[in-house]
């Protein structure tokens, strides 16, 4: 099954366990968010949304916030001794998207628990 996704002026088409990175979306990290937004929703008997899916939403848990690449605005005017340069960092959201809801139904899945990194053991002298 699958979906098409509105956020942030673009769509996207996305399926369980996805990871994308969409424009800043309101959520601390760790939680599930539901996105309502669903023009497709897809499988053995495709929904097409008029504009929107009635009742279809995508719990997605939000993975992290960070920022995008610099990007460079440089506008010069030639023999005028006119130049400008500005940059800019769009903010963005990195989402897993838990599972593809139909019909009003609410989030079944919690996020997932965070992997515990493994603590180094001392070298140990093996040479005696």
């Amino acid at each position: 099954m699958f979906a098409v996704i509105k956020t942030g002026g673009k769509q996207y088409r996305v399926v369980p366990d996805d990871v994308l990175e969409v424009g800043k979306i309101e959520g601390e990290v760790g939680s599930i968010v539901q996105l309502n937004e669903v023009l497709v929703v897809g499988g053995d008997t495709p929904v097409l949304g008029v504009p929107t899916v009635a009742g279809a939403s995508v719990a997605v848990e939000v993975l992290d916030h960070k920022r995008g690449p610099k990007v460079i605005a440089f506008k010069k005017r030639r023999r005028k001794n006119s130049r400008r340069k500005r940059g800019y960092r769009d903010e963005i959201t990195v989402l897993r998207i838990s599972e593809i809801l139909t019909d009003g139904a609410k989030p079944t899945k919690g996020p997932r628990p965070k992997k515990e990194k493994a603590a180094k053991e001392p070298a140990t002298e093996a040479a005696e």
